[in-house]
């Protein structure tokens, strides 16, 4: 199975969960988010095959999330225009996210990780 795995080097997670993809001999093709972010067309695939809230898509604890008050926005805006927002940068969504184009990891749980990727 052919593994996305859409991550931030300079994010603790992001290596942390590379670090477990590697000890567990896990096959992945890694992308840097912030380079190249998903598309909006991949964010809706991605978002869709999760079964998550699109909310739980949000780097809430990023610079970018709070310097553009995406708190009280994502609140109330439409589905379409939270992905439109999540595409316009990579910064803004909650990173890593691990996708075989059937299930889809967003952050890193070891167990979670272990339950759904081995």
């Amino acid at each position: 199975m052919a593994l996305t795995f859409y991550w931030y080097p300079k994010c603790g997670t992001c290596r942390n969960a590379k670090k477990w993809l590697d000890q567990h001999e896990i096959n992945y093709s890694a992308v840097h988010i912030a380079e190249n972010p998903p598309s909006l067309q991949e964010l809706k695939q991605l978002y869709g095959k999760s079964g998550l809230e699109l909310k739980k898509f949000f780097n809430t604890s990023g610079q970018k999330y709070r310097e553009l008050g995406l708190k009280d926005k994502v609140k109330t805006a439409s589905e379409e225009e939270l992905l439109e927002i999540l595409s316009s940068d990579g910064m803004l969504i909650k990173r890593p996210i691990l996708t075989d184009g059937e299930k889809v990891t967003v952050g890193f749980k070891e167990e979670e990780f272990a339950r759904v990727w081995l």
